[in-house]
């Protein structure tokens, strides 16, 4: 109480200061007014809701002991291409899916290449994910962007195995949308990964929003998933008869649209402070 009372005097002194001056200054008096009235109100700012998905996934992952590594966004051929097994005449390679700078340099398609870094590094094991905006030159719509945002994660060890991946993945579904989430694994194919795999969760068909998003089966894929190929490996100088690892990587725009009930990609972008200010207590 004493403190406060002392804090108070030195306040209302320091108020009678600036008026005294300001009165004899020469300046018409009383033109600034009740120096005691509040200052204009500041708002408050809102973490934006691509970033609290963001925090949101690095969060589940840093809880398993998973690191944070990031990469640079403009990458040359061998990390965004030819280190993680793309042939020279693989599509993503065309104009009408990366963004080229020059040639053999280019906007990075994904955040792979910062995989391809850690592996260079030689520093094993590795246990990291990888979280970042990439860039693909596709149609702005309502379900797509020319740029978007992945946490891409990898595991390099000795003995990992595909059980490892499923129990890491079931982990993070399980952390980030509930407990009881059903879940199911698909066979599928991408360069850098053997054997490959798509994840779904079980929305259900319910609600019309669902049965739209699902296409009328309930399902929705979140990410794509695979163990290293071991190409890849050893382009990155590891020898894949020692050592075995998984990756994974998750589209951070559609699982906040998912979440927080987006129905349009570009709602994220357009900077819409009516938007925006509902996640400002988040």
């Amino acid at each position: 109480g004493q403190a406060l009372n002392t804090l108070k005097t030195k306040a209302e002194e320091k108020v009678e200061t600036l008026t005294n001056n300001l009165d004899n200054s020469g300046v018409q008096k009383n033109i600034y007014g009740d120096l005691t009235r509040p200052a204009e109100p500041i708002e408050l700012g809102a973490r934006h809701p691509i970033s609290i998905v963001k925090n949101q996934i690095i969060d589940v992952f840093s809880r398993i002991g998973f690191t944070i590594s990031e990469g640079p966004e403009i990458e040359d051929d061998w990390h965004n291409f030819s280190a993680r097994n793309f042939p020279p005449e693989h599509p993503a390679r065309d104009m009408q899916d990366t963004f080229f700078v020059e040639k053999e340099v280019a906007l990075r398609t994904h955040t792979s290449s910062v995989q391809v870094r850690l592996m260079e590094a030689g520093e094993l094991p590795i246990r990291s994910i990888m979280p970042g905006r990439v860039y693909r030159n596709e149609a702005i719509s309502a379900r797509s962007n020319c740029f978007f945002h992945q946490v891409e994660g990898l595991y390099i060890d000795k003995g990992v195995s595909f059980s490892d991946l499923k129990q890491t993945l079931y982990n993070f579904v399980q952390e980030f949308f509930g407990a009881n989430t059903k879940v199911r694994f698909r066979a599928s194919y991408f360069p850098f990964t053997e054997p490959s795999a798509e994840m779904d969760i079980y929305l259900g068909t319910e609600t019309e929003s669902d049965y739209r998003l699902t296409k009328g089966t309930g399902w929705l894929e979140i990410l794509g998933c695979g163990m290293v190929d071991p190409n890849v490996l050893e382009n990155c100088k590891i020898d894949p008869k020692e050592y075995s690892g998984f990756a994974f990587g998750l589209g951070v725009d559609r699982i906040a649209m998912l979440k927080y009930g987006v129905k349009d990609l570009r709602t994220f972008f357009n900077s819409d402070k009516r938007f925006l200010d509902q996640f400002v207590n988040l």
